[in-house]
């Protein structure tokens, strides 16, 4: 924001207009961080912390996005096979059946959409190579052995999905759900 804050504009009014951007910014950055701050003070306390912490062992997956999984999908005992899960969040594909042909087709998108959607944005870091980021060894500090080993195999086998699905030449959005699956 330096940058802009410092351009030599023509006319003074593009300048007012800039600056006017440009607080609209820094207040909108503000408003996301005291929001941010609450949902952490508020996830403290909630019942189902032990799964947020669990999720945030995940990467790509920080507080807004575990406590929010967790608000919409609620209690996943209720799911007694991951593919009901993937059902519920509408991850599995379409399937058109008559008589012996069976054609697959793309994800049916029924059930949470905005749990969908974090989900696979949560999938896209799994582009880059297995590693314990600076980001990511805070979260799993106080997770036990097992839980950083799960996130660890996750994060290699998701790692080599993506990349082989790439290779294959699979189009990027289909290489998400499918890693988001």
């Amino acid at each position: 924001l330096r940058y802009l804050r410092e351009l030599v504009l023509a006319h003074a009014a593009h300048k007012v207009v800039l600056e006017e951007y440009l607080l609209a910014i820094t207040q909108a950055t503000e408003r996301i961080q005291r929001l941010e701050q609450h949902l952490a003070t508020l996830a403290a306390d909630w019942r189902m912390k032990p799964v947020v912490d669990a999720l945030q062992g995940l990467r790509g997956v920080q507080l807004l996005t575990a406590v929010a999984l967790v608000a919409e999908l609620g209690d996943l005992n209720r799911f007694a096979h991951p593919r009901q899960l993937m059902a519920y969040l509408g991850l599995v594909s379409r399937e058109h059946s008559s008589g012996n042909s069976r054609r697959q087709g793309s994800i049916t998108k029924a059930g949470n959409s905005h749990a969908r959607w974090f989900v696979v944005e949560a999938a896209q870091h799994y582009r880059l190579a297995p590693k314990v980021s600076k980001e990511l060894a805070p979260r799993q500090e106080k997770l036990p052995a097992r839980l950083k080993e799960i996130s660890w195999n996750a994060q290699v086998r998701l790692h080599q999905k993506y990349w082989a699905m790439l290779l294959r030449g699979k189009r990027v959005q289909t290489v998400q759900v499918a890693v988001a699956r």
